[in-house]
């Protein structure tokens, strides 16, 4: 049987506790994963934004104040 969040008791952890457990596991997630194939659209989206980037090279937020950001907004 594949465990689930209630098999595994998770949706009986406080909110910050799962946020928590979610960030860490995404990052053992992204540790791992190989090449993954992108569709078309999915192509066409990733070079779009590559050159807005290259177009504008300070448009940019750390990824600590987004995530400080969004964790500010789960606690309020």
């Amino acid at each position: 049987m594949t465990p689930t969040i209630k098999s595994l008791g998770i949706d009986q952890l406080p909110r910050d506790v799962r946020v928590n457990l979610a960030l860490e596991i995404w990052d053992t997630v992204a540790a791992e994963s190989s090449v993954v194939s992108l569709s078309k659209v999915q192509r066409k989206e990733l070079e779009r934004r590559w050159a807005d980037d290259d177009a504008n090279p300070n448009d940019v937020v750390p990824w600590e104040q987004v995530k400080a950001d969004a964790l500010a907004r789960l606690r309020s």
